[in-house]
């Protein structure tokens, strides 16, 4: 949803499949605050308020960070501004930027506790949740991943079934309690790990009980229709790990704009644009591509997705199509990503022919999206809940029934569950909203950090759970504000200000992760964190028409290439990734020695390469080859 003054239209994000309509007919904000005054208060209220708090409990040293990066904003503003552009000092500031933002982020993290490292599964824990009851076949297919997890993660790896379980109704204070956790607070990975997989449908564990629990945790789901597909999904995440599953360093954005449409308009040029103008500029030798405009057409999204295109990391934003609960199309449907084909809301009228849009279905057997991630900014994108989230239309009047029962995206689960399968699918349940990454006024203007350190995360191959905890503490933060907001019974609310705070909570709260969420992506250039990029070279792939790299331009590609090391530095930067990586701490230094003189190396896997696989892994794989006869 975006908006561009005050007594404008507010657009949602979604296509009506079968009327070419927008899902949600466009709303002037004083319409959507009466509908928001008519909403009962967000769940697990006090939980958010508790993390809101502990993330603002800092010290004198966050305050003085703060005012460098806002100081360093401005003057990345100023630079924009400057005619002739100066491009060498608006890199040199966007990594300053970039390396101040991680900064603050690493001392305002408070999902574990003091002294863990969130990134280390033999710290934060690994724990998966099944219904009650729960079906063995299920546990059976992914067992190849429980023995991984529980491999790395030792005495923190726990598995959630039975009365330990999710049983219908549960809210997380009582599956936590019940499990000896603290319901709010840092994460006590002894009690229960940081790392949670939801193994079922929305309908056996709901939604809600996810958003409740990943405001603490790490949590991811899968589900799939077909047993064959846990087995397919536990395969792809452990060849990632084990088995040498790479990825070139590569991040892709396909930015959709429609003609006369100003939702996928706004999602162009405020999200799209600038989170590829950001990330272009990185430390560890990506290459990053845009596809937009012309560019972005489903020929262009299944080259990305399984083709001769297809990246270590994809961001999309786009419509999602949307489908009455009675359509026959929902299931399969519902999420599908709308490309450029379509010509948009002026020109076409009537029902959308697939030709328009991806969905899983079309995905084809030989599509290869093995060790990838998604971030698909589209409605539905992940999965459709049961009611709507839009409001409640009226005073005691129910929210609209989407569907006959809540469902996970037809698009992720085909990416998940097929051989060769991709890691993750970041997405969202019920609508996106397009006021989350634009500010207040009459011109809109890009807010995209959450996004951007998210994403960043990612490229750094921390863990899919970990990276998406920003939009969890966005949610939290959003929540308390707007809760305070509404119990003020006799302040007189702004409609822009109330409508804008409303749709960037709702945003936050529906991003889920669809997968194993400490999965994380795997390269095969061999490169490590910290290699420096130098220099850029810029290749035009936007169909027409060139833009400037100002807010709202749309991007162009931008290939970047990594510096080598100097020596010295080389080795150093060597010598410690071997002490982290190939001798975890719980292992001395003279045991780490006799173990490499048992554990033999598989001859398919170089010697570099076995150097700098964990120990813990390395025993799972010599008991794999033991159990399947070398």
């Amino acid at each position: 949803m975006g908006v561009t003054d005050p007594g404008a239209m507010l657009y949602a994000n979604g296509i009506d499949g079968a009327t070419g309509r927008y899902d949600v007919a466009p709303i002037t904000a004083e319409a959507l605050v009466e509908q928001i005054l008519n909403e009962p208060p967000a769940d697990s209220k006090e939980d958010l308020r508790a993390r809101k708090q502990r993330d603002e409990q800092q010290p004198e040293a966050i305050a003085q960070l703060e005012q460098e990066l806002a100081l360093a904003r401005s003057m990345l503003e100023h630079t924009r501004a400057a005619v002739p552009l100066d491009e060498g000092r608006l890199a040199a500031l966007t990594r300053e930027i970039r390396t101040l933002e991680r900064e603050l982020a690493r001392r305002r993290h408070f999902g574990v506790k003091e002294g863990v490292d969130a990134t280390d599964i033999a710290q934060a824990g690994w724990g998966m949740i099944l219904p009650t009851p729960a079906n063995p076949a299920i546990v059976e297919a992914l067992q190849e991943l429980l023995d991984l997890r529980a491999a790395q993660a030792g005495p923190r790896f726990q598995l959630y079934r039975d009365y330990r379980g999710y049983h219908p109704g549960m809210q997380k204070a009582k599956f936590l309690r019940r499990n000896g956790a603290d319901p709010s607070g840092p994460v006590d990975p002894d009690k229960v790990p940081y790392y949670l997989l939801i193994v079922a449908s929305p309908e056996e564990i709901p939604y809600g009980f996810q958003y409740q629990l990943d405001v603490q945790y790490a949590v991811g789901r899968i589900w799939f229709p077909e047993i064959v597909q846990y087995a397919h999904y536990a395969k792809t995440v452990v060849d990632a790990e084990t088995r040498g599953i790479r990825r070139s360093r590569t991040l892709s954005f396909f930015g959709v704009h429609n003609e006369d449409d100003p939702a996928s308009e706004l999602s162009a040029r405020h999200l799209v644009a600038p989170l590829h103008r950001a990330l272009s500029v990185n430390e560890a030798g990506w290459e990053t591509r845009a596809f937009v405009e012309e560019a972005a057409t489903r020929a262009t999204l299944e080259r990305l997705i399984g083709g001769e295109q297809t990246p270590a990391l994809l961001f999309t934003a786009s419509h999602g199509m949307g489908f009455v609960r009675d359509d026959p199309r929902q299931r399969a449907h519902q999420g599908a990503l709308l490309c450029g084909d379509w010509p948009g809301p002026e020109q076409w009228e009537g029902e959308i022919p697939e030709r328009f849009y991806l969905a899983g279905e079309h995905i084809g057997s030989t599509a290869d999206v093995a060790g990838m991630m998604l971030f698909c900014f589209a409605c539905h994108g992940a999965g459709t809940p049961l009611h709507d989230g839009f409001g409640r239309r009226g005073q005691g009047v129910a929210p609209r029934q989407l569907a006959s029962a809540p469902f996970v995206s037809a698009l992720p689960t085909s990416l998940l569950g097929r051989p060769n399968g991709a890691l993750a699918f970041v997405g969202h349940i019920d609508r996106s909203w397009g006021c989350s990454f634009t500010t207040k006024g009459s011109r809109p203007r890009s807010n995209t950090t959450t996004f951007e350190s998210a994403l960043a995360r990612l490229l750094d191959g921390q863990p899919v759970g970990h990276a998406l905890d920003y939009f969890n503490a966005r949610y939290a933060e959003l929540s308390t504000e707007l809760s305070e907001e509404l119990q003020d019974e006799f302040r007189e609310h702004d409609p822009y200000d109330l409508a804008a705070l409303w749709t960037a909570n709702n945003d936050a709260r529906g991003y889920v992760v669809l997968g194993d969420p400490a999965a994380r992506l795997h390269f095969g250039d061999g490169g490590r964190r910290g290699d420096r990029v130098t220099g850029a070279a810029v290749e035009q792939v936007r169909g027409s028409g060139a833009g400037r790299a100002e807010d709202g331009a749309l991007p162009s590609v931008v290939k970047t290439a990594a510096e080598p090391a100097t020596a010295a530095g080389g080795e150093a930067d060597r010598q410690e990734l071997e002490e982290v990586i190939a001798r975890p701490p719980e292992i001395s230094q003279d045991d780490r020695q006799e173990l490499e003189e048992v554990i033999a190396r598989p001859p398919e896997i170089s010697q570099d390469d076995w150097a700098q696989i964990p120990i813990s892994i390395q025993r799972y794989i010599d008991r794999l080859r033991a159990r399947l006869g070398d």
